[in-house]
C-alpha cells in the first residue's frame, strides 16, 4: 500500500511574509504566489501609490506599508513597529542604471547602490531579530554580476555584492537562513528607463537568445522564492532564475 501523499496546498498556510520592494514586478509576483499557499504578507514600498495599487489587487487582510528603503530611520523603525513574521524578502530597485563607464554620473550610482546593497543590508540587520524559527531572509540579485553585459557596470557590482553578502549574512545569523534569487531578464518595471520600443525589441531578442525561448516573467522568479520558504535546509545559497542566459 502505498503512503499518502502529502498536500502540497498551502504549504505557507499560518505564515506571515514581510515583503520589501512587494508592490510591483517581482516582489508583487511573489507576494500573490505566498499568498496562494496560505500566508499572510505584508507589502512594502517608497512610493504611497505603489502600496494603494498592490493592496487593491492582494486578498483583503494583507498589509501595506510607506517605507523609504535607503533611510536606515525608517528602516529601524518600521522593524520596531511590525511584529513578528516568517520570511524577509527584499527585492526593491529601482529602474536599473544602463549606461557607458564613461557616462555614468557617481552621484547616481552611489543612490543605486544605496537601495539595492545598503537597503538589503539594513533589512537583515533590523528585521532578522523578529523573524520566527524556521523562518529566511531572501535577498534578490542579477545575472548581471556573473555575467555582465556592457552598460551594466553598476548593476554587475551590486548583484556581486548582494550575493556576497547573502552568504556572510548565512553565517553571521545562523541558524536563521538567508538565501538569494538572481534572474535574469524579466519582462518587470525595472527596464522602465529604457523606451518602450527598444524594451520591446530588447525582450523578443533575448527571448529568441534564450535557451528557453522567451523571456522571463515575475511569476517565473516568484517560483525560486517560494522555494525558499518552504525548504528548511539550504542557507548561504543563489538560485538562478534566467532562462539559461549563463550558458548561451
Amino acid at each position: 500500500m502505498k503512503p499518502e501523499q502529502n498536500d502540497c496546498s498551502n504549504t505557507l498556510r499560518g505564515q506571515r511574509v514581510i515583503l520589501l520592494g512587494g508592490t510591483s514586478g517581482v516582489g508583487f509576483a511573489t507576494a500573490e504566489a505566498a499568498v496562494q499557499e496560505g500566508a499572510s504578507v505584508v507589502v512594502v514600498s517608497s512610493q504611497k501609490d505603489k502600496v494603494h495599487n498592490a493592496l487593491l489587487r492582494l486578498p483583503q487582510g494583507s498589509e501595506g506599508h510607506v517605507v523609504d528603503l535607503s533611510s536606515e530611520e525608517q528602516v529601524r523603525t518600521f522593524f520596531s513597529q511590525i511584529g513578528e513574521f516568517d520570511h524577509l524578502v527584499f527585492s526593491a530597485g529601482e529602474s536599473l542604471l544602463v549606461e557607458n563607464l564613461s557616462s555614468i554620473d557617481i552621484e547616481t550610482a552611489r543612490r543605486f547602490f544605496n537601495l539595492r546593497y545598503w537597503g538589503a543590508f539594513m533589512a537583515a540587520k533590523y528585521g532578522s531579530g523578529s523573524i520566527r524559527q524556521n523562518g529566511s531572509i531572501i535577498l534578490t540579485s542579477g545575472v548581471a554580476g556573473v555575467r555582465p553585459q556592457k552598460g551594466l557596470t553598476v548593476a554587475a557590482s551590486v548583484c556581486s555584492a548582494v550575493e556576497a553578502l547573502t552568504r556572510a549574512l548565512a553565517v553571521e545569523l545562523s541558524p536563521l537562513r538567508v538565501n538569494a534569487v538572481s534572474f535574469g531578464l524579466m519582462r518587470t518595471e525595472l527596464w522602465n528607463s529604457v523606451p518602450e520600443e527598444d524594451r520591446n525589441a530588447m525582450y523578443e531578442t533575448a527571448g529568441k537568445n534564450l535557451l528557453i525561448g522567451r523571456a522571463g516573467e515575475p511569476e517565473d522568479a516568484a517560483e525560486a522564492y517560494l522555494y525558499l520558504m518552504r525548504e528548511k535546509y539550504s542557507t548561504g545559497q543563489t538560485i538562478v532564475v534566467d532562462g539559461g542566459s549563463a550558458l548561451v
